[in-house]
């Protein structure tokens, strides 16, 4: 296979550093731009420049990519920036959105689904109510500059090793240190996550063949009850409880449990990713994603989880229910 020349907007951490080794390791040129704020060191053999996207794409200089891969883009206003500097220096654009972008969740979600749309389109304040917004709209400017070398990538939750928010470590590391623990939900409460590897391997397959148009690339739907089953050990009891107990127990459920969604709203959890399964996209079992990360985790020296209940919470939270 001939080397593509990749462009990495962000890509420092996490999914963006596997897509990154992966690109490497399988000899394409490839080159990250990043802040330099939060990246790890860059993988053996990447070339990388330091600035700023909002403003800063001086520092990129007069060169051309084969491949765009825009991993943090949140501003349309942003977004134009890079899309109108690297309209004639690249032969594709593969943006990064996500499946927040679907207006209703009510109903089953493809990738023809409404997208949310914004009573003021010039907001920049990113939170829970103009996030999904924000991003159809970085998705239309893409669209609009790039045409048919526009690569939408829609994910969901994404997870594994490395991952900087914790909201799936917690879970499945609590659940691997036994005793009883406090899970919202029931066991059957659906769910839906992709390792951070298999969309990167995905990302890169799809560069790999010049692939464009929109994909939802989350994974196969599944339960809390499967996932946590998967990282428990022996001794672990979990017992479930309900978003209103935990809210009656002073805990916010969407900070302490990131797969927490409103009653009617769990089609957020079963998103359609036919479309890229028939292009390649190769998921591993639940139970290697739990066991990596637990790993790395293990690894990871007086490391304080950053999401999940504290210890306190949680006995407080049991000493409530019946």
């Amino acid at each position: 296979m001939l080397s593509v020349r990749i462009l990495i907007l962000g890509g420092g951490r996490f999914m963006g550093l596997f897509f990154s080794e992966m690109a490497s390791s399988a000899g394409h040129d490839v080159t990250q731009f990043v802040r330099g704020k939060s990246s790890a060191p860059a993988p053996s053999g990447l070339r990388r420049i330091l600035g700023d996207r909002d403003g800063g794409l001086d520092a990129l200089g007069a060169d051309s990519w084969d491949a765009v891969v825009d991993t943090s883009g949140y501003l349309p206003r942003v977004v134009r920036q890079s899309c109108d500097t690297l309209r004639e220096r690249t032969s594709r654009y593969l943006f990064i959105s996500t499946i927040s972008v679907y207006a209703d969740t009510t109903d089953p979600i493809d990738e023809d689904s409404a997208r949310e749309t914004l009573e003021d389109p010039t907001v920049e304040t990113i939170d829970g109510e103009t996030y999904g917004g924000l991003k159809a709209l970085c998705e239309d400017v893409v669209v609009e500059t790039f045409g048919d070398r526009a690569l939408i990538v829609r994910p969901g939750m994404i997870v594994g090793p490395n991952d900087p928010t914790d909201r799936f470590t917690y879970w499945v590391v609590r659940a691997a240190q036994g005793g009883t623990m406090a899970a919202i939900g029931t066991a059957e409460s659906p769910m839906q996550y992709i390792d951070a590897r298999d969309l990167a391997a995905w990302m890169l397959k799809a560069i790999e063949s010049n692939l464009s148009g929109v994909y939802n690339v989350t994974g196969k739907p599944t339960t809390l009850g499967e996932t946590l089953r998967a990282a428990k050990a022996p001794d672990t009891e979990i017992v479930y409880t309900s978003r209103k107990d935990v809210e009656a127990a002073g805990i916010d459920p969407s900070k302490a449990f990131g797969w927490s969604v409103p009653e009617g709203n769990e089609n957020v959890w079963n998103v359609n990713i036919a479309r890229a399964l028939a292009t390649g996209l190769h998921l591993r079992p639940i139970s290697e994603t739990v066991r990596d990360t637990v790993a790395w985790h293990s690894a990871r020296a007086n490391h304080t989880l950053s999401a999940g209940l504290s210890r306190q919470e949680e006995a407080t939270l049991l000493a409530r229910l019946p």
